[in-house]
């Protein structure tokens, strides 16, 4: 596998701050900010009213879904990162793997990315499941011959040897999981990003994935995993990240981000 040249993701001109040698994956100071539309007036007294008001006539609002995030993670490290719902966890993943462009701020990702946030993304309905691994392979930039050469062995481990001829629209939830799984698993990525996905399908094959991710992490790649478990994410991560409305409030080893997590004065920034 070829290395892949540092870029910058960015709304705004690259950074020259972007990242050391060492570094997989650096941020600064990125937000992503939303528009929330408000009820609009329904008559003209009510517009006028609200002119008067507000001082301004406008039908919504802004609130940043990431505020000012700064991190470096470097190459092998394993990052956790934990907050309640809503703090900006998924977010991050989603400006990482480039679903998201980053309102201000920059993205240095030195490496390819693989992302496990929302299994079997882009695969197209209609299509067989071998047919769906070549579109991935084509999405994360591998040759026909590489994909080719990985096919028996993604749907092997995906436990779907006998359907992959099938159009994956008759796929049940489980059998749809498992085949993303395995294919952004064995893609073979420098950057994985991991949200909330680590139960797919049965138990059985949920240890499978497990052991997988651990062998991924054995030979020595950077992880990024979001979860609410604090058991999976002080067995897996070097550090841990809390993060809080947006924002990255702490970052350490696992267990003194997990007692800043449970801590009364983390619960009430939330408020």
């Amino acid at each position: 596998m070829t290395a892949s040249r540092p870029s910058c993701m960015t709304k705004t001109a690259p950074s020259e701050r972007c990242a050391s040698a060492d570094a997989a994956l650096t941020l600064n100071g990125v937000t992503v900010a939303y528009r929330s539309y408000k009820e609009r007036p329904t008559s003209a007294k009510e517009t006028i009213i609200q002119m008067v008001r507000d001082r301004k006539f406008r039908h919504y609002s802004t609130f940043d879904a990431l505020s000012n995030v700064s991190l470096t993670v470097k190459k092998g490290q394993v990052l956790g990162i934990m907050g309640s719902n809503g703090s900006g966890k998924s977010t991050l993943l989603k400006v990482v793997a480039g679903v998201l462009v980053p309102t201000t701020g920059t993205v240095l990702k030195n490496g390819s990315v693989s992302s496990l946030i929302e299994l079997g993304a882009g695969f197209d309905p209609e299509l067989s499941a071998i047919e769906n691994l070549y579109l991935h392979a084509a999405l994360h930039q591998k040759s026909k011959s590489f994909i080719r050469d990985r096919i028996p062995h993604i749907l092997r481990f995906a436990e779907l040897e006998e359907f992959a001829n099938t159009p994956v629209k008759y796929y049940s939830s489980g059998m749809y999981a498992r085949l993303g799984f395995s294919a952004a698993i064995d893609v073979d990525p420098d950057i994985l990003l991991v949200d909330e996905i680590l139960s797919v399908g049965d138990e059985r094959f949920n240890e499978k994935s497990a052991g997988a991710l651990k062998q991924f992490i054995a030979r020595g790649k950077t992880v990024i995993i979001v979860s609410h478990s604090a058991e999976s994410l002080t067995a897996l991560a070097d550090e841990v990240a809390v993060m809080a409305k947006g924002s990255l409030v702490y970052r350490g080893k696992p267990q003194e981000a997990l007692e800043v997590y449970r801590n009364p004065e983390y619960q009430r920034r939330l408020e």
